[in-house]
């Protein structure tokens, strides 16, 4: 059945007002992130962190990580800004603290950061026996907190593994979208996200 010419650019202009309405979620990036993502690495991950999925992969290779728990430490520390800096002077795409860097060490060289990252993040792994919840946790907090009470465990280290094991699990599952995700984007990482995607040219 054909619609009349009016009620088509009623339909038409209600779509355009609902497609720039302020109450539509900041998590409309994933579809875009869906359509980018490389095989053995979640769609569920931001556009700038997807930018870094060749890498990742060669990273996660190299310290046998599974690449989606690479993926969401990146989300989180940085979003895949490579230029990133912390108000506690962790640098780059995994905010690694100086002095994990050796002195001639370029800290925002992407794979140098990755490097220096990721084998804290392995240790982290090898002293958790394989349990990434409490490697996170040993990430962010460093690993002598592994073995103590979470009660214990600092604020920001709480709220690293609250958003950080939840994302891990989706993009673990196979989704195509993640609420948990969703949910650190919309409270902590939008305006992280949009500087990353500045910094890499993503529209």
């Amino acid at each position: 059945m054909l619609l009349p010419p009016l009620a088509v650019l009623i339909i038409s202009g209600l779509l355009a007002l609902f497609a720039n309405s302020p109450f539509v979620r900041a998590d409309a990036f994933t579809y875009a992130s869906a359509q980018t993502a490389h095989p053995g690495l979640s769609p569920i991950f931001t556009p700038s962190v997807q930018y870094w999925g060749g890498q990742i992969l060669a990273w996660s290779a190299e310290f046998n990580i599974d690449p989606n728990l690479v993926a969401t430490v990146m989300q989180i520390e940085s979003c895949g800004d490579p230029r990133a800096l912390s108000s506690a002077g962790a640098k780059g795409l995994f905010q690694v603290m100086p002095f994990h860097f050796h002195s001639f060490d370029d800290p925002y060289d992407p794979d140098t950061n990755a490097r220096r990252g990721l084998a804290y993040l392995a240790s982290s792994l090898e002293r958790t026996g394989g349990d990434s919840r409490l490697a996170l946790a040993g990430y962010n907090g460093g690993v002598g907190l592994i073995g103590r009470a979470e009660w214990t465990w600092p604020a920001e280290t709480k709220r690293y593994v609250k958003f950080g094991g939840p994302i891990y699990v989706d993009a673990s599952a196979g989704l195509t979208a993640s609420e948990n995700l969703n949910s650190w984007f919309n409270q902590y990482g939008a305006s992280l996200c949009r500087q990353a995607a500045q910094r890499l040219g993503i529209p």
